[in-house]
């Protein structure tokens, strides 16, 4: 090769380089400023520390798994119950009568005196409005309806009410979070605030936000609740769970979903 080939040559690779880099900076940029979308100052949603094959997943809703579940929803949502009366009786477009129901729960209940999750004003109005029986928090009908009326608010930023009648319940959530507990003697707040962004064995711990919840887990691979999720978060702390729809749960998820207000809503988020 003659000296005036080699140095046309190296230009070629030289510019060729450039050309990637420049190819490289401009997608960084392009994933910065779409993260942006998935935070609010220093609060960051869990699709920040997800993994970039599972954010693609949950931002392809032909791809994402919950999507099946959303399906079940819809088609339940106009199902009959044993006085022949479905949801879709009371609201028969729920993309609108549904929109932004989501992100405000959990709401103070004054017939209970107590707050009420999504949950549990599903299982009442199943109950009170289609004369059927209470169902299963984990399964079937439950987290295909909660999740079918949380993805009419995707897109929509979270805004949970602490004042009034909530104030005594988001206190108690908030003593929940930052209270020690079992065998490993630590309070969701170590990981979820003093370790958010760190690794725990192979795990990346996020800040704990709830608002893709109920979310698609890779490791569950099925929907499930944020309730389960305090669960599992209790048992490897070696700390006794509580049931799905206790009250301790429900408070704490009010001071969760508190910690996130203003974040997008992401149901069904996918995470791992």
């Amino acid at each position: 090769m003659t000296k005036y080939k080699t140095i046309k040559t190296a230009r070629s690779a030289i510019a060729l380089l450039g050309m990637a880099v420049f190819a490289s900076s401009a997608t960084s940029s392009a994933m910065a400023d779409k993260m942006d979308d998935y935070k609010v100052g220093d609060i960051h949603s869990g699709y920040v520390y997800t993994a970039p094959s599972t954010r693609a997943m949950q931002d392809d809703d032909f791809e994402n798994p919950a999507f099946l579940m959303v399906e079940k929803g819809e088609a339940l949502w106009s199902k009959p119950g044993p006085n022949g009366k479905s949801c879709a009786s009371c609201h028969e477009n729920p993309e609108e009568d549904m929109k932004g129901v989501s992100a405000t729960y959990p709401k103070y209940d004054p017939k209970t005196k107590k707050m009420m999750t999504i949950e549990q004003k599903i299982n009442r109005e199943i109950v009170e409005k289609t004369g059927g029986k209470k169902v299963k928090w984990e399964k079937g009908v439950m987290p295909a309806l909660s999740v079918f009326i949380g993805l009419q608010s995707r897109g929509m930023p979270m805004n949970v009410k602490i004042d009034g009648e909530a104030a005594p319940f988001y206190e108690k959530g908030k003593k929940f979070y930052y209270t020690r507990r079992g065998q490993l003697n630590i309070a969701c707040k170590h990981c979820h605030e003093d370790y958010a962004g760190k690794h725990i064995r192979a795990d990346l711990l996020s800040q704990g936000m709830a608002n893709g919840f109920p979310a698609y887990r890779l490791k569950w691979q099925k929907v499930g609740s944020l309730h389960r999720r305090f669960r599992g978060c209790n048992k490897n702390i070696r700390a006794e769970p509580y049931k799905q729809g206790a009250e301790e749960y429900v408070n704490l998820e009010l001071y969760v979903k508190s910690r996130g207000n203003g974040l997008k809503m992401e149901i069904p988020a996918v995470r791992r």
